[in-house]
Formats: C-alpha cells, sequence, structure tokens
C-alpha cells in the first residue's frame, strides 16, 4: 500500500509566508489595523515560546558540544578555527556592503535641513570595547540566563562543559545529565517548531499589512542596495566556502538550509532560529557536537548581515546629510562595524542599537537612525538570514575538519 506523501516543514512554511504575503496586501488596500492587532499577537507568542527556549539551548547543546569532542584540546582548537571564521567573513561582509552601497551613493538624496533637524532617535549608548569584554565573564552565574544575555551564558557553558572533561571519571554522572537534558530541551523545541509555519503566516501578513507601502517610497533603494549586498555575499563568500572549504555542493547546501532560512527570514531573530538551524546543518551531515558548539556561538557572535546593514546604512545616512566619508572614515566603518557586529546580540532588531556605534566612530549624527528607523524590519529579515546562513557554512567546514581528523587517527591505529 502506498504511502500518502505529506508535506515537509520548508514547504509549509513557504505556504504560511506566501499566505501571510496575501493577507497583507489584502490589509493594506483595506487599511487599519486588524493584522497588527490581531495576526501579529499570535506571531509574537510563537517567538516568545522559542525565545523562552534559547538559553536551556545554547546552554546544553554548548555544554554537550565541549563534552562531546572529548579533548580540552579540541575544544580550543574548534573554539580558535570557529573565531578566526567568523571575524573573515564578518569583515569581508562590510567591505562588500561599501562597494555596493558606494556605487549607489549618487542616487540617496541629500534631505532638506528642515527635515533633518527634526528627526530624533534615542539610541542606547554604546559601550566601551573593553567594557564588552570584560562583561563576556560573568560575576553571576544565574544573572545572564535571566537577561538573555547569550555571551556570558556561553562563556558559562564552555567553562562547565570543559570542567566535566578534567573532572574526568568523576564528571560522567554530569555529562550524561547534561546528554539527557540537551535531548529534552531538543524534544521540547521541536513541539514548538512544528508551530513555525502559523507563526510565520502571522508575521509576515503583519509586515506586509504595515510596511508595504514604504516599500515603494524614498527608501526602497537603500533597503534594495542592502539586498544586493546581502545576496553578493551569499553567492560569493557562502557559496565558495561551502565549496572550496566543506566541499558541499552549494545547491544542495542551500537547499538544506531553506527552512532555517525562511523561519530567519520571518521572525528576524538568530536565537528563534537557531533550533532549526541546527536540524538542518545535522540533516545534512554535520558532526553533531560541531553543530551544538558553532551555531549557538555564531548565532551570538556572528552578525554579517548585520554588517552589510550597518556599512549601508552608514553612507546612507552621510548623503542624507550631505556628507561625503572619506578613506578612513571608511576603514573605520569595517573596523568598527566587524566588532559591533560581534557584540550585537541575537535578537530582532538589535542591529540597529549598533548602528549608533559605528555612526558615532565616523563621527555622524546618530539621530540619522531615524531616517531608516520605518524599515529596520526589512533590512532585519535580510540580514538574519545572512546570518544564520553563514554560521552553518562554518559548521559544515568543521564538521569536514573534525571527519578528516577522525580518519587520520583511525588510520594511525
Amino acid at each position: 500500500m502506498q504511502q500518502e506523501r505529506k508535506l515537509n516543514l520548508p514547504a509549509w512554511i513557504i505556504i504560511g509566508m506566501l499566505a501571510g504575503i496575501l493577507v497583507g496586501f489584502i490589509f493594506l488596500k483595506i487599511g487599519g489595523t486588524f493584522t497588527t492587532d490581531y495576526l501579529k499577537p499570535f506571531g509574537t507568542i510563537y517567538i516568545n515560546l522559542l525565545k523562552f527556549m534559547v538559553v536551556p539551548v545554547v546552554l546544553f547543546s554548548i555544554m554537550s558540544g565541549v563534552i562531546s569532542l572529548n579533548d580540552l584540546k579540541k575544544v580550543g582548537s574548534v573554539g580558535i578555527k570557529t573565531f578566526i571564521y567568523y571575524i573573515c567573513t564578518t569583515a569581508l561582509a562590510v567591505v562588500i556592503g561599501l562597494v555596493v552601497v558606494n556605487c549607489f551613493k549618487g542616487f540617496f538624496p541629500v534631505l532638506d535641513s528642515s527635515v533633518t533637524a527634526g528627526l530624533e532617535y534615542e539610541a542606547a549608548e554604546a559601550p566601551k570595547i573593553m567594557d564588552v569584554i570584560v562583561n563576556i565573564f560573568p560575576d553571576n552565574l544565574l544573572k545572564p540566563m535571566v537577561d538573555t544575555n547569550m555571551l556570558p551564558v556561553i562563556v558559562i557553558a564552555i567553562f562547565f562543559g570543559a570542567g566535566v572533561l578534567a573532572a574526568g571519571e568523576k564528571g560522567k554522572m554530569i555529562a550524561n545529565l547534561v546528554e539527557s537534558m540537551d535531548e529534552v530541551v531538543m524534544k521540547v523545541l521541536m513541539m514548538i517548531i512544528k508551530l513555525t509555519p502559523i507563526g510565520v503566516f502571522c508575521l509576515m501578513a503583519d509586515v506586509v499589512a504595515v510596511n508595504g507601502a514604504k516599500v515603494v517610497g524614498s527608501l526602497a533603494l537603500v533597503v534594495g542596495v542592502a539586498y544586493i549586498g546581502y545576496i553578493l555575499h551569499l553567492v560569493i563568500v557562502y557559496s565558495l566556502g561551502v565549496k572550496f572549504l566543506a566541499g558541499m555542493s552549494p545547491i544542495r547546501f542551500f537547499k538544506g538550509m531553506a527552512a532555517a532560512m525562511l523561519t530567519a527570514f520571518t521572525t528576524t531573530s538568530s536565537n528563534a532560529t537557531l533550533p532549526i538551524n541546527i536540524e538542518c546543518c545535522n540533516d545534512m551531515g554535520a558532526e553533531p557536537e560541531i553543530s551544538s558548539f558553532v551555531l549557538p556561538l555564531g548565532a551570538t557572535i556572528n552578525m554579517d548581515g548585520t554588517a552589510i546593514y550597518q556599512a549601508v546604512a552608514t553612507v546612507f545616512i552621510a548623503c542624507c546629510y550631505g556628507i561625503d566619508l572619506t578613506i578612513g572614515q571608511m576603514a573605520m566603518v569595517v573596523v568598527t562595524a566587524t566588532l559591533a557586529s560581534i557584540g550585537t546580540a541575537g535578537v530582532s532588531g538589535a542591529g540597529m542599537i549598533m548602528l549608533s556605534m559605528v555612526l558615532l566612530q565616523v563621527g555622524l549624527p546618530v539621530e540619522g537612525i531615524a531616517i531608516i528607523a520605518g524599515v529596520d524590519k526589512l533590512f532585519d529579515m535580510g540580514r538574519t538570514t545572512l546570518n544564520i546562513t553563514g554560521d552553518a557554512t562554518c559548521a559544515m567546514w568543521l564538521s569536514k575538519v573534525e571527519r578528516r581528523n577522525k580518519e587520520k587517527l583511525a588510520a594511525k591505529q
């Protein structure tokens, strides 16, 4: 008897997204706040369900990943490779963003002084670099988890995972407990992930209904420029990365990442997409101990899309104020945007806060963020998709490296 063919999760997510776009355009024409009042709350519930699992997912998956490596030297080796990879791809992202935006900057308008004078944007104070480094190492075990401050949570997980390995036989009981908790957390997440098509539908409907008219307005060009940067980075850096580093067909990779990329596009949260990203990478053949370590780390410190957004937005804001950035200022954008993107939280809208740091470093008015604040959601959708895809390319590369090391070790024995 032939089994009835069922639609898989990516297919349902696409259906949810297309239905959301259709409903969004309908309510864009009708007007009113129906989508914001009655659909968006269900999307918010879906995101809240994912977010409340972020800390346990990161804590137990990284601890499990560290423990699975079975060797403290290997933990350091994988960690260093991961960090270098993320720094390099982020710096390339900023350069691509600057090249693309400078090709189009002649088309950006110089706003009338009467318009720019009335703009206000109250940005959170950008932290000093040394403060960011100090705050990575927590003075309290529970506070970072309560505040969902992911960098200290990652440090906690790495230290405790390393401690379990260092304890040897006495740490095995804790290792088994961590492995069990990791499995339980993932099962809970799979229950929540099944709600993704509904969450995508509700969120997409509201985004289109609220921002649809603005897309065809004066900000359409800068949004388009950012997406050109996103696509170039995706096609050039990530395709070459998976082809030559991971030894994998880019087409197969992007097909395998479809569910995670669509989820990122609609939720605009790297952390919320993390569970689906881990599942997609494992399905493509990533080593579970590598994906459990690399992907949560990437969701916090690898922000290639955010880096491109910061480069594009900085030049656009400078043009709006009639300011032409020098080569030195462009170089400062590269350095600052790379560091700022590392400190950006993997949650929706965080990139705009870090943009203030970049603007301050190159002497631009922070109030200029108000010019693009209305369409930040549109930037955010693309940049989050790029962010999580970059995390996956690193996981696939390091999985190949790990398999090669295992084969060499087996050959010696």
